[in-house]
């Protein structure tokens, strides 16, 4: 048996209340505001646990108690509330082909901050890192004072190695085997190192939290910008496969010896359905594919070239629906826009293709997020350090936004 002392239990004693304090504070951020009761109920600790705490988050700074709401759980008066406070933040990074978009997100996923702006033309990695600062200086301009920020995370659409932020490929922006969370972090100074996620990852695990799958374990996002690629919710884990990169679905060979694909390959689905796609489809001006979307919102209704997109994007739904049997596809991205104009044709394609048993239990929908799904999906992935262990975080975190960007 082993031997136990004082010191030993301590730490135990004190890895127990660091645990419980990160899951008590991931309620709150969840929720946004939460019954001590509820908290109570949902974590399986007594009252006075519970309210140390919360007493506790109130005194780092990331939590209030407020009035109660008048909600009850069980007999007696209305728990009184814990609701996040903005003494914490990150910085989200939605870094897209077409431009890039910032925000600075308060605890319980509040935007308390934004700006958009053109990534380079040329996609140059450096000059890509530059411009993002840019505009994260724009959003730390009136931050709280006092505020630490905790976090920054970054989506891209493309292979990420999760260890170093080293991304294997992006063939939509030309990368490959770019540090792009070091170069990120060379020019942010001591605001720390980035996190890096692929795009798509990110959308599912928005929409999973806050969005159009909230309560739903099973579920794909389908992040169709000039590229495609899927975030896989199973059993409520994200499924990574063995590097990390599973979900390119874009890359799913469709059309034997069609059209070439910025990965190498011919015939890949994201050449049938993505933004090059589509835009010929509807006659969108090559200029004006960085705002198809907006494009789209000008078509009223469906033709026989958008239809034939519509047929491809439905059949490969279907074998994604067979495979993977979830119970909500998101449709993010450029698809957002697309899909209320060829719905009819989607359906009709996903009723012939995909199997009955699985096709009964799918709704394919819009995302809860509308466009920054990919945005908060970065956000919750810049979180994750705070909500595993407050304290800790807290003690690293930067308290001067400023003059770390400074450049």
């Amino acid at each position: 048996m082993a031997a136990t002392g004082r010191s030993g239990a301590g730490t135990n004693q004190e890895d127990v209340r660091r645990h419980n304090l990160g899951t008590a504070l991931s309620h709150v951020h969840r929720a946004g505001r939460i019954s001590r009761a509820e908290l109570t109920a949902r974590m399986g600790l007594n009252r006075s646990t519970i309210a140390g705490l919360v007493a506790e988050l109130e005194s780092l700074g990331l939590a209030d108690q407020a009035a109660p709401t008048g909600i009850r759980i069980g007999a007696g008066r209305p728990s009184v509330d814990v609701k996040a406070r903005p003494g914490a933040y990150v910085l989200a990074v939605d870094l897209r082909v077409d431009g890039l978009t910032v925000a600075r997100v308060g605890i319980g996923g509040v935007v308390r901050a934004r700006a958009s702006g053109p990534i380079p033309a040329d996609h140059d990695p450096e000059a890509t890192a530059a411009s993002v600062v840019d505009l994260l200086r724009l959003v730390v301009k009136d931050v709280e004072p006092g505020a630490a920020l905790v976090g920054v995370g970054v989506g891209v659409p493309g292979i990420i190695r999760a260890e170093d932020g080293l991304v294997r490929l992006a063939p939509n922006l030309g990368w490959h085997d770019v540090p792009f969370a070091k170069l990120l972090a060379e020019s942010i100074g001591s605001v720390g190192m980035p996190v890096l996620g692929n795009d798509a990852d990110l959308g599912a695990l928005s929409e999973h939290l806050r969005g159009a799958g909230v309560g739903v374990e099973d579920l794909v996002y389908l992040s169709g910008e000039v590229g495609v690629g899927a975030g896989v919710i199973v059993g409520g884990r994200k499924l990574e496969g063995a590097g990390g990169y599973a979900g390119e679905i874009g890359h799913m060979p469709f059309v034997p010896d069609g059209k070439l694909c910025h990965c190498g390959a011919r015939g890949c689905w994201e050449t049938e359905i993505g933004a090059l796609a589509i835009a010929l489809a509807v006659g969108c001006p090559p200029e004006r594919i960085g705002a198809l979307g907006e494009f789209l919102e000008g078509v009223h209704e469906s033709t026989p070239e958008l239809s034939i997109v519509a047929g491809h994007l439905g059949r490969g739904l279907a074998g994604a629906v067979n495979l993977l049997n979830p119970r909500v596809v998101v449709l993010g991205g450029y698809l957002r826009s697309l899909f209320p104009l060829v719905q009819k044709e989607v359906e009709a394609e996903l009723a012939i293709h995909a199997l009955i048993a699985t096709r009964e239990q799918v709704l394919v929908t819009l995302p809860g997020l509308g466009g920054d799904s990919v945005l908060h999906g970065a956000a919750e992935l810049a979180f994750e350090a705070l909500l595993a262990d407050p304290v800790g975080c807290l003690a690293s975190a930067c308290f001067d936004v400023d003059a770390a960007l400074a450049g």
